[in-house]
């Protein structure tokens, strides 16, 4: 939690530059508390893992976080009860008149489409577009990441010549970022894509900050400049199984499939792989909803609109 000191003590200054949250007395007396309503649109065909997975790291603060699940209208899920759809999923429709401090837009196994030829393309561009007024901040993850990339910034995805696949080293590039504020020099990740997105392209955008980045794996955390829109483009969410799980899948359907690397000691997979990611992946996720949604959304919720009213993304 953040420390209160005086409104004009100088350590305000001091601490800020240090990335140390500072709350005024006069923030602190004006604050009121209410818990986070946080909308996740779930594109994984393994629904309530992946719902477990980011209920587990977005539980894992002080916070008290309200979660509201929706999938796309449609779309049949084939690995997911529809009794399960029935009782927890609604459709946008039914979100669309109401404000989230905090949208999260998973991964989907589509990226060998192009963005226009998804089933639920236009449905996501429109929720993409809403956010904008009706969320403060959104949390993009791997191809949710790039579709959110394309749709407001232009930025093309690239095939691979093989699949991204394992557990990869990053390094944090922007260190002032409260997004990795604690983390380590190094520290691993999850990717599994056939796709990429290329850091000369993202330069050319004013907007966005790269935050961190692998030698392997790429550009990892992108962000606009108060972090209304943040981009992940691997998968910290993963449980330890989740990599062996389509390792085997793909092995036993004969598919062309690497070990995963990073991830089985000695890349022997009849031994239990290594969780590697944990720690960070929590960080990640308690960083975003404390800095980036707890700490900056409007008490009155509806403000949101008011508050980015006029501004264009990444503006402070």
């Amino acid at each position: 939690m953040p420390i209160r000191i005086p409104n004009e003590l100088p350590a305000v200054k001091t601490l800020t530059e240090e990335n140390i949250f500072v709350m005024t007395e006069q923030r602190a007396t004006t604050q009121h508390i209410r818990p986070l309503k946080i909308l996740l649109l779930n594109l994984m065909p393994t629904k309530i893992a992946t719902e477990t997975q980011l209920s587990r790291l977005l539980s894992n603060t002080p916070i008290q976080v309200e979660l509201e699940l929706i999938a796309p209208k449609g779309h049949v899920s084939k690995n997911t009860p529809q009794e399960h759809m029935l009782a927890f999923y609604r459709h946008f429709d039914d979100v669309k008149n109401r404000y989230f401090d905090g949208l999260v837009i998973t991964g989907a196994p589509v990226e060998h489409l192009p963005f226009e030829e998804v089933e639920y393309w236009p449905e996501l561009c429109d929720i993409m577009e809403w956010s904008k007024s009706h969320v403060h901040s959104t949390f993009h993850i791997c191809w949710g990441a790039q579709a959110g990339l394309y749709y407001h910034y232009g930025i093309r995805k690239y095939p691979l010549e093989k699949k991204l696949f394992g557990v990869f080293p990053h390094v944090v590039e922007r260190k002032s970022n409260m997004l990795f504020r604690g983390s380590d020099d190094i520290f691993m990740v999850p990717h599994s894509r056939h796709t990429t997105i290329r850091r000369e392209d993202v330069e050319k955008v004013p907007d966005l900050k790269i935050l961190a980045t692998s030698p392997e794996a790429g550009v990892y955390a992108l962000s606009t400049a108060q972090g209304r829109q943040i981009f992940i483009t691997g998968h910290s969410e993963y449980d330890a199984d989740t990599l062996e799980k389509e390792y085997l899948r793909d092995k036993g359907q004969g598919k062309p499939i690497e070990i995963p690397k990073n991830y089985y000691p000695n890349d022997d997979d009849t031994q239990p792989p290594r969780v590697t990611w944990r720690s960070c992946a929590n960080l990640l996720y308690s960083n975003w909803l404390n800095y980036f949604v707890y700490q900056t959304t409007p008490y009155q919720i509806t403000d949101i609109t008011h508050i980015h009213h006029g501004k264009r993304e990444g503006e402070r």
